[in-house]
Order: C-alpha cells, then structure tokens, then sequence
C-alpha cells in the first residue's frame, strides 16, 4: 500500500500535518570517515536478510518485559520502550546505502557494503541497555544485572558472527550513532514524570480498589504515559476520544448490563471458552504483534530494510497510541465497572441496578474511558494491513503470557479483523471495560496508526 506524506483528514474530520522533529540531526560522515566510507554505487551488502532484525526484536521483547511494573514493565510503558528500540534500529538500517525512505533522527548515509547485521545488533544493544541501566527503581530490580549481562552476551554473539573488516566497523559506528541520536531525542520526554489522575472523586469518577492484602489503593503503575511525548503525534491528546455516554441515557444502561452480566467474577452466563479468551488476551500488545511481526516477515521474506522499518511503524505507532489512549484516561477519568455496578443507585438511571457484591473477572487499576489494550491493537493492525493482506496467507500465531489462561498457549488466527474482534468481546467478558471504551479504542489506535503511515518513514520522493 503507498501513503503519502501530503496530510489529510483524519477519521475524526480534522487535518493532520506532519509533525516537525525538533532534533538536531546526527550527521554520518565525520565518524565513518575514519574507518573508511563505501560508495553508494558499491554493491549491495551481504546479509540483508531480516534475521538480525528479528532476533533485535525477540531480544527487545523478552528484555523489556522484565521490568518490574512501576519500573517500566507495565504495558504502556513497555510500549514506549519497543518504540525506542526500534525507532533506533530503523534509522541504523536505513541510513545504509541508497536512500529510500526517510529517516526519523538520524541524518546521513554510510556506504552500501556496511554491515546491516552490526549496525541492527549495535543500535538495539545500545538503546537496551540505556533503558536498563536508567531505568528509575520504583520497585525492587533484582534482575538488572542478569539483563546487562545477557545484553551483553547477545551482542557479542551477534557480532562475533561477522567477519572483521571495514564493513563491520562501518556497522558498528552507523548503530551507535542511531542509538544515541534516539536516545538524545528521548530526554526530557516525559517518561516517569507526575501521575496525571487528580484524584477526583464523585458519581462518574474512577477509584481504585484497595488491596485486601494491605488494604491500600491498588493504583497504576504507569500513571505518568499520557504527559509523555509522542513519537508521531503532535500532541498526546492529538485523537481525544468523544467522552462516555451520559449516565442518564439508554446506552448507558445497555452498556452497564452487558458487563454486568458477563463480566463477573462469577458469571453463569458466561461460558468456559469466554473465560479462557479473556483471560487469554491479558498479554501486552506489543509482545503480541511484535511476534505476529517476525512471523509475517519470515513468512513472506521481507528483507532488513522492511523489516525494520515495519517493526518501528508498528511499535512506535503503539507507543503513541499508549500515550494518546493514557491521557484519555485521565482526562476522562470514567469509573470502571468494580465502580459504577456496586454505585448504580447513585447514576440516576432506572434501567441500572446496583450490586454491591459484583467483582470483575479481571482488574484493572486506571480509569476506563478507554480501552488501552484495544488502542494498542488498532495502532498495531493499522501498520501490519499496510505490509500484509487482511488475513494473510496462512494466518499467524499468538502466544499468551498469562500464566493460566485455562487452555493452550499459543492460539492461530486467520485474519487481523477477526483476532480485533474478539479483544472488544474479550474485555467485556473479563469484567474490564464498557463495549462503547472497546471500540472507540480501537478507534484512537487506527487513527495512530493511519497518521503514522500517511507521514513518516515515506518513501523518497513521496
């Protein structure tokens, strides 16, 4: 699919020109001098199959989601820190060669026999190991250490399996100049800054639930995502979502019933296989897709080049839609279904009705309005549909990290729309969301995603 980069109307009826970066470019030239700059009109280099890109990926993933939650494990946060790392693998990858698509921070070309595999496995170490090593120790991080060390050893082993020449130097100077001008993009931006909940309280007003096993509030890990700056957007409330439905109203009611009835702990309308969906999709979305990402590359052999740029589209889009979707929250700061079923006496609808002993099957602990989950996903699908069919020849596969969804692990699916569809079933079966904070969810997520792709990393001449 070709986007161009002229701004349109988004699916909110307003325009959206592109973003200006307020980055002081990093030039290439003086540092690759020194070890000895290739033509462009070299030929291409060797090994620009997309498995170094995937491997940096896996890495990533696997290394971020080790975070302690407050420490920037929870899954907005993680999101943020996927869209750092790619960001950086993307501007190391593209700035080798012939200029094709445009580059987000990182200015200049090195020649075309650089090694791409030292320059992803450079570029990703980097930024690893920078937000490893930074992250704030809000909770205990007795696995620093370990991640550094396995960092490390994966670098190492990634480098050591190219040979030793120019072309390797090359490499390994163009991904470290892509980390750091990723990392100095990011200072100051925001990420572990104040809580944006002003602790309001009222009827329509998000509290959290106390802990039983301390009897204090249970409260968000990561409240501080919606004042973050956005990588794309030109603003972290750039796709406000329309607010809730008013409590008075008949959508309120139906909305209220459908979750009340599902969403409980102890539903009996609510069968075995929805029980084990929901709790099946409680994986962070951006280990989800960023698995169907290496799959679908492997399976229709997108070189370094597209793959990388795909992995940065998808994460850095997700990381914007956390952003946008985290200052809705906030803004809105709606009340949950733990909050509004137990206090419907108090919404002024007759067609609700209180149960003060309703729980949800699964918690939550920030405010509904609306889906972080579905935002990420919509984001996430946006960039995948523009690389891949619909349903894509095959299908692909998705591992849940919860730890006892109640069935197998891995799950297969045909198509993008139809794994989508069932995250806004599943959260209403988990006791979680509202279907109206599902789909307009889902909603921010696609128009991120669509703003991403019709402005940046376009191709030359677009």
């Amino acid at each position: 699919m070709t986007r161009s980069i002229q701004p349109g109307p988004t699916k909110s009826g307003t325009m959206s020109p592109r973003r200006s970066i307020a980055f002081i470019p990093v030039a290439l030239g003086a540092l690759l001098a020194a070890v000895g700059t290739v033509s462009v009109s070299a030929a291409p280099p060797t090994g620009t199959n997309a498995n170094e890109v995937m491997h940096w990926n896996q890495v990533a993933a696997s290394t971020l989601s080790a975070f302690p939650p407050p420490d920037g494990g929870a899954a907005p946060a993680l999101q943020i820190n996927l869209g750092i790392v790619q960001g950086a693998v993307y501007d190391a990858v593209n700035a080798i060669g012939p200029k094709k698509h445009r580059e987000y921070v990182l200015e200049g070309r090195a020649g075309a026999k650089a090694s791409v595999n030292a320059a992803v496995a450079t570029a990703a170490y980097d930024v690893l190991s920078n937000l490893v090593s930074t992250a704030p120790e809000r909770a205990p991080f007795p696995g620093r250490a370990g991640l550094l060390t396995s960092l490390a050893t994966q670098r190492d082993a990634s480098l050591a399996a190219i040979a030793n020449n120019a072309y390797k130097k090359q490499g390994i100077q163009v991904g470290h100049l892509a980390a750091k001008a990723m990392l100095d993009s990011r200072v100051g931006d925001g990420r572990f800054g104040p809580s944006q909940w002003d602790g309001s309280t009222g009827v329509g007003k998000w509290q959290p639930l106390n802990n039983p096993a301390t009897g204090l509030p249970m409260q968000d890990p990561t409240p501080w995502v919606g004042g973050v700056k956005p990588f794309f957007l030109r603003s972290s409330s750039q796709f406000r979502s329309v607010p809730p439905p008013a409590l008075s109203s008949a959508e309120w009611a139906a909305q209220f019933n459908e979750v009340k009835d599902l969403g409980r702990i102890d539903s009996t309308t609510r069968t075995a296989d929805q029980t084990y969906v929901a709790k099946w999709w409680q994986s962070a979305p951006g280990l989800s897709w960023s698995e169907v990402a290496r799959e679908l590359i492997a399976q229709y052999h997108l070189n370094a080049a597209d793959a990388a740029r795909l992995l940065a589209l998808l994460n850095m889009s997700a990381a914007d839609a956390a952003i946008n979707v985290w200052n809705d929250k906030y803004h809105f700061d709606f009340w949950r279904p733990y909050n509004s079923i137990p206090r419907a006496a108090e919404d002024g609808n007759d067609a609700t009705v209180a149960d003060p002993t309703w729980m949800p099957l699964i918690y939550a602990p920030y405010p509904e309005w609306v889906s972080g989950h579905l935002s990420l996903d919509g984001a996430s699908v946006a960039v995948l549909r523009s690389f891949f069919p619909d349903a894509p020849a095959g299908g692909f596969s998705i591992t849940s990290t919860f730890v006892n969804p109640g069935g197998p692990a891995v799950r297969s699916f045909t198509s993008f729309s139809g794994a989508v569809a069932e995250i806004v079933e599943a959260r209403i079966w988990a006791g979680l969301h509202y279907r109206g904070a599902d789909v307009n969810g889902k909603l921010l997520g696609t128009n991120v995603g669509d703003y991403a792709l019709d402005n940046y990393f376009q191709p030359v001449g677009h």
